[in-house]
């Protein structure tokens, strides 16, 4: 199990004392140094059975000046807002925990990092 995180960020820090409390056994990744890929975050994507717009947070100084609520949400724009991920991982919503049986979620809330527990 793999967590990405922002340790700036009270949610994660949550997330992360959950997972510790409950024993799980889990690697950090802090995804504002170690920046995931286009293709990591397809696959993260694939695993949430999620799009990109689904886990960006628009509200982000970033976002606003990229004008991300303006974007297409549809499969022809898809490859943009991967790329935009990518560049501005600022922008990934967090945390989001890789579980053990190939799924993800995005563990926002304590019975979502549960969720991922019981995977």
């Amino acid at each position: 199990m793999e967590i990405w995180i922002n340790p700036a960020c009270s949610k994660c820090r949550s997330a992360v004392q959950l997972l510790d409390a409950e024993g799980a056994e889990y690697t950090v990744r802090r995804y504002l140094e170690d920046v995931p890929s286009p293709d990591e975050i397809r696959a993260v994507l694939d695993r949430l059975g999620l799009e990109p717009w689904d886990i960006t947070r628009t509200q982000e100084a970033d976002a606003k000046e990229l004008g991300l609520k303006e974007w297409p949400r549809e499969a022809g724009s898809r490859e943009r807002w991967i790329s935009a991920l990518a560049e501005h991982p600022k922008l990934i919503q967090r945390p989001i925990i890789t579980a053990d049986d190939g799924s993800a979620v995005v563990a926002r809330t304590d019975e979502a990092v549960r969720d991922a527990l019981e995977r």
